[in-house]
């Protein structure tokens, strides 16, 4: 079994799923009392954030970088960065290291394509929404992606920033980002990616008709294919 790095902290609400899927899927494949082989990096999620919001990038690449470096002297095998807003600095993070990066937006996108969806909805924290770095990596799989119109985009980062990095799962909030993957669909999107580790606390796919696409979910299926073969 290989070692599987993880950069964490972003939050630590998405680092403590990601830890815990991985365990409990090395127990699922292997059986007995196996489990993950894991090294984490975690980093201040308030620091990060304030960096983020001051456009302060090099300040974040170099906190994630020296998160990452510290993993690969650990013994990891392979880098995954446990974030979807923060892969903004994945080129620079992955630069730094010799061991390989599993990107969440290839590792997304494949399972997109895999499942014949030509354009996918993408849901996130509002600069997530209205940047490009993850939607162009998505895009370069030769699919569509759309995003909730601008008007939503407050509210969503509202409730992923505070309520579900603290735990909080609100019935109201399932139902206004149920509504939102509804104007997607209307808008013509195949899928949606629910592309922060948190929003899979709150939407499921009993809730949505259309295919829903878990980034924590599937960048942990992925490590484990890796970490397994």
């Amino acid at each position: 079994m290989q070692t599987i790095g993880l950069v964490g902290g972003m939050s630590w609400e998405s680092s403590a799923s990601y830890y815990e899927a991985l365990n409990r899927g090395v127990e699922q494949r292997l059986g007995g009392l196996h489990s993950a082989r894991t090294i984490m990096a975690s980093v201040d999620f308030a620091e990060v954030t304030a960096l983020q919001e001051a456009e302060q990038w090099d300040g974040v690449a170099d906190i994630l970088r020296e998160a990452a470096i510290s993993v690969e002297r650990g013994g990891a095998d392979f880098l995954m960065l446990c974030t979807t807003t923060f892969h903004r600095v994945a080129e620079q993070v992955a630069d730094a290291v010799e061991i390989p990066l599993l990107h969440l937006g290839d590792v997304v996108a494949e399972a997109c394509t895999a499942q014949g969806v030509e354009s996918v909805a993408l849901l996130g924290t509002r600069f997530a929404m209205s940047r490009t770095f993850f939607t162009d990596r998505i895009a370069s799989h030769g699919l569509d992606v759309l995003v909730p119109d601008a008007r939503h985009h407050d509210e969503l980062n509202r409730i992923i920033y505070d309520e579900l990095v603290h735990g909080k799962v609100v019935d109201s909030s399932r139902r206004t980002v149920v509504e939102m993957i509804g104007e997607l669909w209307d808008a013509g999107a195949g899928g949606v990616i629910l592309g922060c580790s948190e929003l899979e606390l709150l939407v499921r796919q009993a809730d949505s008709e259309l295919p829903v696409f878990g980034c924590t979910s599937l960048h942990v299926s992925r490590a484990l294919d890796r970490a397994l073969a």
